[in-house]
């Protein structure tokens, strides 16, 4: 098979791995803006500034943070392999022989 092919055939099956990853980035993003919430009203004052405090600080917040950062590696990783893909479909033709 010739590499734009398989760059072509890549590109299908990862896809869904790009999209699946774009949409547990943006659930989690939703996500923490909830927990704030819900951590803010458990902080057991009524001054704004020490339930962000607390909300911030706390464990749950902070690991639904590494999941936002984990999400956007994987994204990340997945939207350039595509690019890279996609590069190589539209460029393979215009490269000399014996250059590509």
């Amino acid at each position: 098979m010739n590499e734009p092919t398989l760059a072509i055939e890549f590109i299908i099956k990862t896809a869904p791995l790009y999209a699946k990853a774009k949409s547990d980035r943006m659930y989690l993003e939703e996500f923490r803006r909830s927990k704030h919430a819900q951590l803010k009203s458990l902080a057991g004052t009524e001054v704004l500034g020490k339930q962000d405090t607390f909300a911030y600080a706390h464990a749950d917040y902070i690991q639904i943070l590494e999941g936002i950062r984990e999400a956007v590696e994987t994204e990340e990783k997945y939207r350039w392999l595509m690019t890279a893909a996609q590069a190589r479909t539209e460029c393979k033709g215009k490269i000399a022989p014996g250059k590509g």
